[in-house]
């Protein structure tokens, strides 16, 4: 199949950036809204705990002392567990538009069956096996985009359905206040009311997920037979090495077989045939090797990422579980104190799109962290500070604007700078478990004997915030360094090394990241 429509005059030009921007938005209007939706979902049946704790789920089931913190604490013993496991096994196997919508599904069913608990072993029980559903999902919507959209549209993409995750803190604080309403009916109190049905709408949900979302760029239906290839040869419009590529039997003879990795084979959209535009199709012709494994789990980026995701997820979490609590404090009750939780998340909303827009634009995505942190950790020295509720809870929406803001450019840094879907499937991974382990921090950081100001733990939370910021100029640092020992040709002796193992039949993996040309995101 040719494209001469396709060639490089004017008109070739225009008509490019038309089917692009066509394919760009078929993407995002069949893709995105679906996502955005598993994320609403994911947050508020994660964090509705928060508002059914000032509603009385503490007092119905006799939690004492730390039990409550507790229950939350052990959601991420599976949690971060099976954040490793879904996205370098099964995610692979089952494909993205399958798993995905199954965890989806089933996590769904155990927020249902939460509005039913009676006592602290239900909690402990049904937290665990939320975990155990929701640990697959973000690194694999994560990893899902990186296969979609080009690295530099993809934060955009993680920006726009990460702001349903602050929209989730307005939305589920307005939809707990309007269930709470049905306190009694079926003889069930309201907080109960509150877990059954976003249960029932997360079930919802993941069943419409599972039609919505294409396995990949090659089989969405929504696009025609032109745009599929399109989107396909334009996402690997790139110079790769030729070595990088996949060997496909069904594409191209053995003879056609690159036989050194410094050999430069340039794919473009517009003079690649369809035969070597197959061979450099997507990940999935990647053979699993032991080897990429490890790669992933070396990788200094992940490890740096991760720490400085820590910090922020610590922060993260403790706000969207506790600020019901920190409102409460704050010295509102029932279902006021519901409503008060809603006006911090909105600024949240229009600037994680606005930072997600402009960290595309200009490909930055450390930087970005390192301006926005400051405004969080300004938020959090004013709330320990002030005097007055005024004053906290002005602080309040600094603490959000910050944060929410800052996750899609952490989200994007690992899948940006990773190469070859196990090792980048693995650095994922490792990136989110490093950094959930925060979710045990979170869950102790806010406790009862705290209250009415939580002084502790929110300078616990000030000092993760701090070291996070010290973890991500580390990793800013580190690819300005190593960028620049690529430009200088430092690492050119990266190829022999992987022409070695290539040619002794070690790997068929791609030489990925470890290209000298391969440059990283900031």
């Amino acid at each position: 199949m040719s494209f001469p429509e396709l060639s490089r005059d004017d008109g070739g030009d225009l008509h490019r950036k038309a089917l692009t921007k066509k394919v760009l938005r078929s993407l995002d209007i069949h893709i995105l809204p679906a996502l955005s939706l598993i994320w609403l979902a994911n947050f508020i049946d994660r964090t509705n705990i928060g508002n059914a704790r000032i509603a009385g789920l503490q007092t119905d089931i006799h939690l004492v002392k730390n039990e409550f913190n507790t229950g939350l604490a052990v959601f991420y013993i599976t949690f971060v567990h099976c954040r490793l496991l879904s996205s370098n096994w099964v995610l692979k196997k089952m494909g993205s538009n399958r798993w995905l919508p199954f965890l989806v599904f089933v996590w769904g069913i155990v927020t249902t069956l939460t509005g039913l608990i009676q006592n602290f072993g239900d909690l402990v029980a049904v937290r665990m096996i939320m975990g155990a559903c929701e640990g697959g999902i973000i690194p694999g919507i994560v990893l899902y985009l990186s296969t979609i959209y080009k690295p530099h549209e993809l934060q955009l993409r993680v920006g726009i359905f990460f702001a349903s995750a602050s929209l989730s803190g307005a939305f589920g604080g307005l939809l707990a206040s309007a269930i709470l309403k049905m306190d009694g009916v079926a003889g069930l109190a309201g907080w109960r009311w509150i877990f059954i049905l976003e249960g029932i709408a997360t079930c919802v949900i993941g069943f419409l997920s599972a039609i919505l979302l294409p396995a990949s760029l090659d089989t969405a239906r929504f696009l025609t037979e032109e745009e599929r290839m399109f989107a396909v040869r334009r996402f690997h419009t790139t110079e790769l090495p030729a070595a990088e590529m996949p060997k496909l039997e069904s594409s191209l003879s053995s003879g056609d077989e690159p036989s050194k990795v410094g050999e430069r084979s340039t794919v473009d959209i517009d003079d690649a045939s369809p035969a070597v535009a197959d061979w450099v199709v997507q990940d999935k012709y990647e053979q699993f090797e032991w080897r990429e494994i490890v790669r992933g789990l070396t990788d200094v980026q992940a490890w740096l990422t991760g720490f400085a995701f820590f910090g922020v997820l610590v922060s993260l979490y403790s706000y969207s579980l506790f600020l019901p609590t920190i409102i409460s404090g704050l010295g509102h009750t029932g279902e006021k104190a519901q409503l008060f939780t809603v006006p911090p998340y909105a600024p949240a909303v229009v600037l994680t799109v606005v930072v997600a827009y402009v960290s595309d634009r200009y490909k930055l995505r450390g930087p970005m962290i390192l301006m926005l942190l400051p405004i969080t950790i300004t938020g959090y020295i004013i709330i320990v500070a002030a005097k007055t509720n005024e004053v906290r809870y002005a602080a309040v929406f600094l603490m959000s604007i910050g944060l929410y803001s800052a996750g899609p450019c952490i989200f994007t840094l690992v899948p940006n700078n990773s190469s070859g879907h196990y090792k980048k499937a693995t650095a994922v991974a490792l990136m989110f478990a490093i950094a959930n382990t925060g979710g045990f921090l979170a869950t102790f950081a806010y406790t009862q004997d705290q209250a009415p100001r939580y002084i502790k733990g929110h300078s616990i939370v000030l000092g993760c915030l701090c070291t996070s910021w010290l973890f991500m100029a580390a990793n800013v640092l580190y690819c300005r360094r190593e960028n620049k020992a690529r430009a200088a040709g430092r690492r050119q002796h990266n190829l022999d090394a992987y022409q070695k193992l290539w040619d002794s039949g070690k790997t068929r993996a791609p030489i990925g990241d470890r290209h000298p040309d391969f440059r990283f995101t900031l």
